[in-house]
């Protein structure tokens, strides 16, 4: 905790996505047409994406490192 002593006060801002839809494919090959449609690529290990796209964020930007 005496990291955090005279930081400023943060607040987080709302993240959560205006809609969010599932969609389920078939086959592999209905899987590669909703890729073509949405101009993303989308494999059978896709959990999630944006629209329109955006990209993930690298976790370096969020840890924290001692300098000194």
């Amino acid at each position: 905790m005496n990291e955090w002593k005279d930081m400023p006060e943060f607040i987080q801002e709302k993240q959560e996505p205006f809609s969010k839809i599932i969609i389920r494919c078939e086959t592999e090959e209905d899987l590669q047409e909703l890729a073509k449609l949405l101009g993303q690529k989308l494999t059978p290990k896709t959990k999630s994406i944006w629209h329109p796209y955006k990209p993930h964020k690298a976790d370096k930007h969020y840890r924290w490192k001692d300098v000194t």
